[in-house]
């Protein structure tokens, strides 16, 4: 695609009346699109091992201390590669590290229905956790890229709906495939969609100067109000970016990483533990799981579009854009704690009931806690990189909790109650944290904790 004409001089009345007439084109709506179906696709490749883990446990006879450690597998490369992954994209942008990312990932997918034991599921996740480490942080910088200030939560909100309606999805979609043509079949059905979606990303996304669908008003839009393209602060005399090792310089850095280190625990409780609380805590069938299995996915999707639609709100108020992003983040994490209220419940519906309210909490958060990266990098060719480092600390809440979980779980009615109140205690810390520990400003305007080596 060629780059668009540049805009006429804007030096005369006439001029300046023809570009307010001009009507601006929305393509920034689309790019969010794209990468939010990306999004969905990794998470029901994710989630298709939960759903499926009972099958696979009958068929290759595992423990469910293995399969904690199983499922918690993914989570030990995707942690790892979440650095260099960050940085990859910063390096080469986001439209080439995401398509080599999804064909990794969608191969990885489809090779575990080959598995003949627990051994070669763990290598499949592996390799998954590689290819869907980029994810976050390509997310971030299209969204930086492609929207102004006053509409990054929201649109950070859309593409994080993906994980919502993959994960919300996997449930009835994987129970049906496997009805279908088996839990083998499973994963080779799913890991087809992200090869589908390459080519459609391969012909359509590019950088807001160079699609020719973005005309030079809507360019001019994201620009002039704080998006974060290259060619634009190169043009104001940019500043170079900060090393990536002189990221961890910042208490604000480390702040964001155990800040999702929390988040993470609860969030990956629904992908992970989140079936067998439902069959073996709650006496849900199979039948029972794919008709309501989905219903604190599906709200929490209204629940993360409203969290990012409120702090951009407080930004075009004129709030201070600290509060604005820390007011949805404390609250939608301290509402998150009533997870822990799920593992005394006395019936299905109170179980459905807290366990929705807690992940609703969760998604009300996900905006202003996906916008800090952008909001507090330094230049643009550090927000990549920025965010993968704090989707490091989510990806050590993936970790943490699975594995937590399982050696928590007791047995009889109440088996979940150790694990949800863990659950609940790491809510709780991660609000402390959001509150009184990071700092809504660029990383090169704080005070660093240690000087340069």
């Amino acid at each position: 695609m060629q780059d668009p004409s540049p805009a006429a001089p804007t030096g005369t009345a006439a001029d300046t009346g023809t570009q307010r007439k001009s009507k601006r084109s929305q393509v920034r709506w689309l790019m969010v699109i794209l990468v939010a179906v990306a999004t969905a696709i990794a998470y029901i490749d994710r989630a298709n091992l939960s759903v499926a883990s009972d099958f696979m446990q009958d068929d290759l006879q595992f423990s469910n201390e293995l399969k904690g450690v199983m499922l918690s597998s993914f989570f030990w490369t995707y942690a790892i590669f979440q650095l260099p992954g960050g940085w990859l994209v910063d390096r080469f942008g986001p439209r080439a590290l995401y398509a080599i990312a999804v064909v990794w990932w969608s191969i990885g997918t489809a090779a575990t229905a080959l598995t003949r034991g627990i051994g070669g599921v763990i290598g499949c996740r592996l390799g998954l956790g590689i290819g869907e480490a980029p994810v976050q942080s390509a997310n971030a910088r299209v969204v930086s890229e492609w929207f102004p200030r006053r509409e990054r939560a929201f649109a950070s909100s859309i593409f994080d709906t993906g994980s919502e309606f993959g994960s919300a999805l996997s449930v009835p979609l994987v129970t049906a495939l496997i009805a279908l043509v088996g839990w083998r079949g499973s994963f080779v059905a799913t890991g087809a969609l992200g090869l589908v979606w390459v080519v459609v990303w391969l012909l359509v996304y590019r950088s807001p100067r160079k699609h020719k669908w973005a005309n030079q008003s809507e360019v001019d839009y994201i620009e002039q109000g704080g998006g974060r393209t290259e060619e634009k602060e190169l043009e104001d005399g940019g500043k170079q970016p900060m090393k990536w090792r002189d990221l961890f310089r910042y208490s604000t850095t480390w702040a964001l990483v155990a800040g999702y280190t929390c988040r993470g625990v609860i969030i990956y409780f629904f992908i992970t533990w989140y079936p067998d609380f439902l069959i073996n805590q709650q006496g849900f069938s199979m039948l029972q799981l794919g008709l309501f299995g989905a219903i604190p996915g599906l709200a929490a999707m209204v629940a993360n579009w409203l969290g990012g639609l409120f702090s951009d709100w407080l930004v075009r108020r004129g709030t201070r854009i600290e509060l604005a992003r820390k007011i949805p983040l404390v609250v939608g994490m301290l509402g998150a704690s009533t997870i822990a209220l799920a593992s005394v419940a006395q019936s299905p519906l109170v179980a459905m009931t807290c366990l929705t309210v807690s992940y609703c909490s969760a998604a009300v958060a996900t905006g202003a806690l996906l916008s800090l990266p952008a909001d507090v990098a330094p230049t643009p060719r550090n927000v990549a990189s920025l965010t993968g480092v704090q989707n490091f600390g989510s990806q050590l809440g993936g970790i943490i909790g699975p594995i937590a979980i399982g050696f928590l779980l007791g047995t009889g009615q109440f088996a979940y109650v150790w694990p949800l109140v863990f659950a609940g205690a790491m809510c709780v810390l991660g609000a402390l944290t959001y509150a009184f520990l990071v700092q809504v400003k660029p990383l090169d305007e704080q005070k660093p904790m240690f000087s340069r080596a």
